[in-house]
């Protein structure tokens, strides 16, 4: 297989520049800097946490078993007796943690005062494992006085456990528990600032479905991290008007689409206000975001979703992690046990400006941070409704995109087809011209045997006013393409491009492969009366 990058594809200053600050070296996270909590009476927690402690090489000594409720829903009496005081007991007792009175700024109307805060901390992450409760009800016997500005919906002191927990180095500042706490952290740019020390515990959960689920979700983080992270980038935006209340979210996912066309990704964009229907031709899918459906719905709600190793998969909705442990209620439990690596959701309703920016996420993610630190670094809110689920030390942008192009190559893989079309996507976002791109791949004899290098020429074709040409290499980019859902994704696009061109036997021959390769196509009846009404002309 011919090296790409050999091949006279030289990289501009620009792109090198950016892709050698993407690689600069900081001190990789790792499981030293990790605490692993699990339920001690649920055998299947204590598997997840054997494991993931095994693969990330966490210290036995801060993996911790505790006796908990199965239930998903706990008590807000029963969540500090039962985790969040034994918890925090337990890393002092194991020297992870050691708190002392601090001063505290004032001004110059109060008198000086004290806090008491934890000062060395040897973690900076907290797992929580399959089985540990995910959610903390309203407590009706809380009487606490809010804020005077505190508006009147967010006087609530229900929670997600994770982020309750990321206060935990705050334990004996008896904060407030009405309400969401602001996060210091919010769009931080120095993920080396969020610690303990300073008042953050970054907390997520390896859980799902399914025990089997939960324990995945490190190992495809892992494989994601070796070989690379690749594929296509979908994002459902709702059209909403600038004047709509709701006009953040739908900017969240559109600034999130534009990061991940800067990071290189083949990305989709869909804005009219429905979901993706079923039909949907949705591959190879490595990141989404979308809103706003209850349940998990569309292409995803299919038995079988393509998610391609390292997967980052968000819907934004207020009850999306209302329970994690079905694969159809709410969208988290669904992503997750469907493939999707990573994911975040909200237990109880969050109201809009405090569920996660998806875009800030990316932008810090594609920095270099972990998840765990991108996650967040993209809440308003602590002591709140967010649930993070996934391994927080994966990091796949961690890693010099051009040697892992290379390795890629040496070893003949299949996937260097993947880092070669997201290197060139990366110099047409910094203005390498189209026809230069389409005429690189034209010559390529790597591209001429793949799926993937063939459908962005023909990609390429269209947009250069070369619709014959376009068709031809879609019809070539089939005979290399093994994916049933890219498959579909390419028949569509093809019939879409026949149709254009008039060219009806052909659009005709093209229905009747789709309808034969996919027997269970949701979107059957609609091409069956397509094909009806071509014949009868």
């Amino acid at each position: 297989m011919p090296p790409l990058i050999k091949q006279k594809l030289n990289l501009s200053a620009v792109v090198l520049v950016w892709l050698l600050l993407a690689a600069l070296p900081r001190a990789l996270a790792g499981g030293s800097e990790v605490v692993v909590v699990y339920n001690s009476l649920l055998p299947a927690s204590k598997m997840v946490a054997d494991h993931y402690a095994a693969v990330r090489q966490v210290p036995a000594a801060q993996v911790f078993g505790l006796p908990l409720s199965t239930n998903e829903e706990i008590s807000r009496v029963y969540f500090h007796d039962a985790l969040q005081l034994p918890l925090a007991d337990d890393l002092v007792a194991a020297k992870l943690w050691q708190f002392a009175e601090v001063g505290a700024p004032t001004n110059g109307n109060h008198p000086p005062m004290t806090i008491t805060k934890v000062v060395q901390s040897k973690i900076r992450y907290l797992v929580l494992c399959y089985g540990v409760p995910l959610k903390i009800a309203e407590d009706d016997k809380l009487h606490e006085i809010p804020p005077m500005d505190m508006p009147t919906e967010f006087q609530q002191n229900q929670a997600a456990v994770d982020s309750e927990l990321t206060t935990l180095p705050l334990i004996r500042m008896k904060l407030t528990l009405t309400g969401p706490l602001l996060n210091p952290f919010c769009n931080c740019t120095n993920p080396l600032a969020m610690t303990p020390t300073n008042g953050l515990l970054m907390v997520s959960r390896l859980d799902g479905p399914t025990p089997a689920v939960a324990n995945g979700l490190v190992d495809k983080a892992i494989e994601a991290e070796t070989h690379g992270f690749w594929g296509r980038a979908y994002f459902d935006a709702r059209g909403l008007p600038a004047t709509n209340f709701y006009y953040p979210g739908d900017t969240w996912i559109l600034g999130a689409a534009e990061l991940a066309h800067r990071l290189g990704f083949e990305t989709n964009v869909d804005d009219i206000p429905e979901t993706f229907p079923a039909g949907y031709p949705l591959s190879q899918v490595a990141l989404y975001a979308g809103w706003y459906d209850t349940d998990v719905s569309g292409p995803f709600a299919a038995p079988t979703v393509e998610f391609m190793p390292g997967a980052f998969a968000y819907h934004l909705h207020s009850y999306s992690a209302k329970t994690v442990r079905s694969l159809t209620l709410n969208w988290v439990g669904p992503l997750i046990g469907k493939g999707a690596t990573c994911t975040m959701g909200c237990v109880y309703e969050p109201y809009l400006m405090f569920t996660p920016n998806v875009a800030f996420f990316l932008e810090a993610w594609g920095n270099g941070f972990t998840f765990g630190e991108a996650a967040w670094a993209a809440q308003r809110a602590l002591s709140w409704q967010t649930a993070v689920v996934g391994d927080p030390l994966y990091r796949p942008f961690g890693r010099d995109l051009l040697k892992q192009h290379n390795a890629l190559l040496e070893k003949k893989s299949a996937l260097a087809d993947w880092s070669g079309l997201r290197l060139l996507d990366l110099e047409m976002t910094h203005g390498l011209p189209a026809a230069k791109v389409a005429a690189f791949l034209e010559h390529l004899e790597q591209a001429q045997h793949s799926g993937v290098l063939l459908e962005k020429l023909a990609d390429l074709d269209l947009q250069l006013a070369k619709p014959a040409a376009s068709i031809e290499v879609l019809q070539q980019a089939l005979k290399f393409a093994t994916s049933p859902p890219q498959r579909l994704r390419l028949r569509l696009t093809l019939a879409t491009r026949l149709q254009a061109a008039g060219r009806t036997g052909e659009l005709i021959t093209n229905y009747q492969a789709l309808l034969a390769e996919q027997p269970d196509y949701p979107a059957r009846p609609e091409i069956e009366k397509k094909l009806k009404n071509l014949e009868v002309k």
